[in-house]
């Protein structure tokens, strides 16, 4: 397994993330948000861009669709109306050779514009006298003129005479287009001619059904097409989603960070293209600005180790002068005693931080431990006794498992994890608190677990609450002076043998756990 900083470290990052379609990290964050606001989740950018090319393919073939039809019904009709004035004229002629007496003999007929060279099979007519009676026939499709039942002579009846076409419905029949005239002469007589509707309709409606699956036709098409578009356009948001998922998960925290991860950029002309350039260049700057972080915690570290290290001499010195002088404590007055015996207690406190920071600073850097076997059920046992031996207004109590729980570590820093656990169970906690250490195997990893029923930890506090100088409330602590050290050197002494720290903490229950890999052997 890689570790950050290893060289194949960015590689197999960078494969992992990649195995991580956008589509499936998409789809399972909005199964998330689904599930936890119980609202339908957003639509992608790609489904927006698929969905804008079909609503337009759909409106421009509507578009398309509605105006041709109705150009063609528009240009059907003037013809239909062309052939019907044809007809009109035919009918006019005829009526000119007729015998004197029409129109006034009731006798006279349809037949007579009907039965003319060049009327089309369909035709209707109607001769409306002026008591409003009208006698009306047709063409069948042999050619002969027959009656028209009177119902639908009525719809022929009421077509104006003023020389424009009409649309009208002549019953069971259908719709038909007709054109009325008043004949020179004959006043208060009027003759209708109507052609059906029937073809103009028929013809208009193949014409829809055809447009509309030429349209169904190209919709599948600009879909299919346009979803490939899509996606190879948007390929390189992809790219950028999946580094910045790959920086993501880089651990930027701590430690020299390599932020080698950049974008392909294909040209910069464009939006994605500038997208991406500026993307590489912020991930530059956070670069640049981590570098300079991981600088100036060097500067910190090397000052706080060379600090810690010279300290160490005139502190020794100072409390060997503060106990050689109280070792002749007869010859002084006692303010003269007391105070050298504080110089003595602090030089001792101070010599116990400074001791504590020069671990950390050891640690920070990553000095190498002494690994060997190391008994924690051994360790756990006698940090229990010191500590009941040193705080015995607690309750202590020890619970081991009979599984092997031996790892391989630094014994002097493991054994400092576990004192620091107790005492800080035995510091921040009152009198008569039960503190159970208990130790258990886990699968491959052994637990450490230190729990008492104190007042517990705040829960503002429990965040930081391994972090350097930091220390707990007043309610959980029992005397001041604490360093804030202790949790510090737990955590980094237990990250620096791979393993990990925890803390969960409510009234009455608080508990420390420790994960430590187990020895193979």
């Amino acid at each position: 397994m890689t570790r950050p900083g290893d060289p194949g470290y960015a590689a197999a990052a960078r494969e992992e993330a990649r195995s991580r379609t956008p589509e499936t990290t998409t789809a399972a964050t909005d199964e998330r948000a689904t599930d936890a606001t119980g609202r339908r989740p957003p639509w992608t950018l790609r489904r927006r861009l698929l969905l804008i090319v079909v609503a337009l393919v759909v409106l421009v073939s509507a578009i398309v669709g509605i105006v041709s039809v109705a150009v063609f019904r528009g240009s059907s009709l003037a013809r239909l109306d062309a052939a019907l004035d044809d007809a009109i004229s035919r009918a006019n002629v005829a009526i000119a050779q007729v015998s004197p007496g029409f129109p006034g003999d009731p006798s006279a007929e349809p037949d007579l514009v009907l039965n003319v060279p060049g009327q089309s099979a369909g035709t209707l007519a109607a001769l409306v006298r002026a008591d409003g009676t009208a006698s009306a026939g047709y063409i069948a499709d042999a050619g002969r003129v027959l009656d028209l039942p009177s119902s639908l002579a009525q719809s022929l009846a009421a077509v104006p005479p003023d020389g424009e076409p009409h649309t009208i419905e002549v019953g069971r029949l259908g719709a038909y287009r007709a054109l009325a005239i008043s004949p020179q002469g004959a006043e208060g007589v009027s003759i209708v001619l109507a052609l059906p509707l029937a073809d103009v309709d028929a013809d208009t409606r193949q014409l829809a059904i055809t447009i509309a699956l030429v349209a169904l036709g190209g919709l599948a098409v600009a879909v299919a097409l346009g979803s490939v578009v899509v996606r190879r356009a948007l390929s390189p948001l992809a790219e950028v989603t999946a580094t910045a998922q790959r920086v993501s998960e880089l651990p930027l925290d701590r430690g020299d960070v390599a932020l080698a991860e950049r974008v392909a950029v294909d040209d910069e002309r464009t939006e994605v293209g500038r997208l991406g350039t500026a993307f590489n260049r912020m991930l530059g700057h956070v670069a640049s600005a981590l570098s300079a972080r991981e600088q100036s915690e060097q500067k910190v570290r090397r000052f706080v180790a060379d600090a810690s290290h010279e300290l160490r001499t005139p502190l020794a010195s100072i409390r060997g002068y503060a106990e050689l002088t109280r070792l002749h404590g007869g010859e002084l007055p006692p303010d003269v005693l007391h105070a050298i015996g504080r110089i003595e207690s602090e030089s001792v406190r101070m010599t116990d931080l400074v001791e504590d920071l020069l671990l950390l600073a050891r640690l920070d850097e990553g000095r190498e431990l002494t690994v060997g076997p190391v008994d924690l059920g051994r360790i756990v046992v006698e940090a229990v006794g010191d500590a009941q031996a040193a705080g015995p207004d607690h309750d202590w109590e020890v619970r081991l498992t009979d599984a092997a729980t031996v790892v391989a570590g630094d014994e002097p820093r493991l054994r400092q994890v576990v004192m620091n656990l107790l005492a800080n169970a035995r510091v921040h906690t009152p009198e008569g608190t039960s503190v159970v250490a208990s130790l258990e195997r886990d699968g491959d990893e052994v637990v450490l677990t230190v729990a008492d029923d104190g007042p517990g930890i705040p829960p503002e506090l429990l965040d930081s609450l391994f972090e350097r100088f930091a220390r707990g409330d007043s309610s959980r602590s029992r005397r001041a002076g604490s360093t804030g050290l202790g949790l510090a050197i737990v955590r980094a002494v237990v990250e620096a043998h791979h393993g990990r720290v925890g803390v969960s903490s409510e009234p009455g229950a608080t508990r420390f756990s420790v994960r430590l890999p187990a020895s193979a052997s």
